[in-house]
């Protein structure tokens, strides 16, 4: 990772920023290079329940899923496509990787069907899509204040309620989201 990645940051959205994809967001970016960025929104929740998901895949649940299963809109980006993020639990998923201590992200069906047993992980987030940059766009945003950046929090991801993430982010930053203006001058 060179310096100025910002993999396994949190990028908190500027008030002023009002693409509807990203308004009001915390996005968890999982790389982030000289190609791009790539990252999932974590405070997007859906109508959609593991348990929906689970039927639609025709994963068969042997046994009643948890509400420690949450379900999010990822990104505007291949909403088709399910990222889990996941504490380790000692499986060997077929397609896994560590982003953080503590933090794994799943991206195989074998795991959703061990949830659907009640082996998987006892607590995940399932993401819908993600959310893409090209090269430079990010940093452009950064530029132009759409972000701010944070470092990730386990605390954050699994346990502060959807609704609270964009403030709680913020505030690890020592900001208020409530007191800054969406206006700026450029004088």
């Amino acid at each position: 990772m060179n310096e100025t990645s910002l993999a396994q940051q949190l990028l908190v959205a500027m008030p002023q920023l009002a693409d509807p994809s990203f308004e009001q967001t915390v996005t968890y970016i999982i790389e982030h290079n000289e190609e791009g960025a790539m990252g999932i929104t974590l405070n997007r929740p859906i109508s959609l329940s593991l348990t929906e998901i689970l039927q639609d895949l025709e994963i068969e649940t042997t046994r009643p899923i948890s509400g420690r299963h949450q379900v999010v809109c990822g990104g505007p980006v291949q909403p088709e496509a399910g990222f889990i993020l996941h504490p380790p639990d000692g499986n060997g998923w077929d397609s896994t990787i560590e982003l953080l201590e503590g933090l794994c992200l799943t991206t195989s069906r074998d795991i959703l069907e061990a949830i659907g047993h009640g082996e998987g992980p006892s607590e995940s987030l399932i993401a819908l899509g993600y959310a893409a940059w090209g090269p430079g766009q990010l940093e452009q945003e950064l530029a132009d204040n759409a972000w701010l950046s944070t470092p990730a929090s386990l605390e954050l991801i699994f346990e502060v309620p959807f609704a609270q993430r964009w403030q709680a982010a913020a505030r690890q930053l020592g900001v208020d989201m409530s007191l800054i203006s969406t206006q700026s001058g450029h004088g």
